[in-house]
């Protein structure tokens, strides 16, 4: 069996959120076919529990913990250099690297998957062996655009920390698209977006979407509801310390909810997510309002939602968030930027809405049964076009020594 060398920049398991879901899925279903050494990093000591696990499905398990918080920006500062990303000092880790520059040396691996651009210095520059060692980079999303778009709309001293990271970023993202045989982005758009920044790669670049786990995300299991208070309910989803969705709940309760709550019932907006932020557990304090933190599941909460809503402005890629909420059959209301991706007919899967008035008339026609049947087209769309197996296919033929001179191709 060849053997394989993965590398996240988070652990992938379990698979309950964003990255770790897409990262988990691609793992798992390359362990099916390969022996494989997982590196990864823990910023967060609760994951040092599903090591355990880990370590009985793969060959081995290289997984340092990287604290936050102080020390992680010491660390960052500690390895920062002329024109590179602030972002390749934080995910540093001198044990990990000097892992991988061993394994890489002594020709262990067959092939290397690497999954962020934050763990692509760790194999930039390395030498293959076996000579036919196939590499492939999942970038997910192109991360530089997303650093532009906090310059663009921040002010003050961190405007020019966000557009040098936005600049350097891409650098390393062009410099690691050309070192590998392959990189990934997870849509059509995500790619394009991609080339139009580094047109050099164009022969090198594909996309593979992102899948939605059916059974796990299954409407007709009896689900207990978690909601105390009659509704109805509205209910977002995500990590709640993360900028996009801190800005994306912000929003949605100073500007969008007190239309609705205007209404003879008044609807309750219910943040489910862990780490929540200072910003985000200040909305608590609004009328209607509930922050719960971390949960076992979020199920519960989107089989019970009346809807479910995804009001972001900052969004790269997929919004897993978003797969899900179709999966459970429930009515999602999301922002153009939130919707990108996503092979799903807008108005009869699912609603899209801009501005915080057309997006409150939404939510209010979904509450007022207007779109009667939109949650179940939703699910149905969904599992017809974000099928994990078929999406997962496409990562087998990139790693193909046999098929490494044929073009790159994308899925469908």
């Amino acid at each position: 069996m060849p053997r394989l060398l993965f590398l996240a920049h988070r652990i992938p398991y379990p698979p309950d959120k964003g990255d770790k879901i897409r990262a988990w899925h691609i793992l798992d279903h390359l362990a099916q076919s390969h022996e494989v050494d997982l590196g990864c990093l823990i910023d967060d000591r609760d994951d040092l529990r599903h090591l355990p696990a880990l370590r009985t499905r793969f060959a081995h398990v290289e997984a340092p913990f990287l604290a936050g918080g102080a020390r992680a920006a010491l660390r960052t500062l500690r390895h920062l250099r002329p024109g590179a990303p602030l972002s390749r000092g934080w995910f540093h880790d001198p044990g990990l690297a000097a892992w991988v520059r061993q394994g890489l040396d002594a020709g262990r691996y067959d092939a290397v998957f690497v999954f962020s651009s934050a763990m692509a210095p760790y194999v930039i520059g390395r030498p293959r062996h076996p000579a036919g060692q196939r590499r492939v980079l999942d970038l997910v999303d192109v991360d530089s655009a997303k650093f532009s778009a906090y310059a663009a709309e921040t002010r003050g001293p961190m405007r020019p920390v966000y557009a040098r990271e936005a600049r350097t970023l891409l650098a390393l993202e062009r410099r690691a698209a050309a070192a590998f045989d392959h990189t990934l982005l997870v849509s059509k758009a995500e790619a394009e977006h991609f080339l139009g920044l580094a047109p050099e790669c164009a022969d090198r670049v594909g996309w593979m979407e992102n899948g939605v786990d059916a059974a796990r995300f299954d409407p007709a299991r009896d689900w207990p509801d978690p909601f105390p208070m009659p509704g109805p309910h509205l209910v977002f989803t995500g990590a709640m310390s993360y900028r996009p969705n801190v800005e994306a709940v912000t929003w949605f309760a100073h500007d969008i909810l007190p239309a609705l709550c205007a209404r003879q019932a008044a609807p309750h907006f219910h943040i489910v997510g862990a780490r929540p932020s200072a910003a985000v557990l200040e909305l608590a304090k609004l009328p209607q309002v509930h922050v719960t933190g971390t949960v076992p599941d979020v199920q519960p909460y989107l089989a019970h939602a009346d809807a479910v809503v995804a009001p972001l402005r900052i969004a790269r890629g997929i919004q897993n968030k978003v797969l899900e909420a179709m999966a459970m059959a429930r009515p999602v209301i999301a922002t153009p930027e939130a919707f990108e991706g996503i092979r799903a007919i807008p108005g009869r899967d699912l609603l899209l809405a801009s501005g915080a008035a057309d997006f409150a008339t939404a939510v209010a026609a979904v509450l007022d049964g207007h779109h009667a049947g939109i949650g179940e087209r939703g699910r149905a769309a969904v599992l017809a076009a974000h099928d994990w197996a078929a999406q997962l296919r496409y990562v087998d033929t990139l790693l193909d020594t046999a098929a490494a001179s044929a073009p790159a191709a994308a899925t469908a």
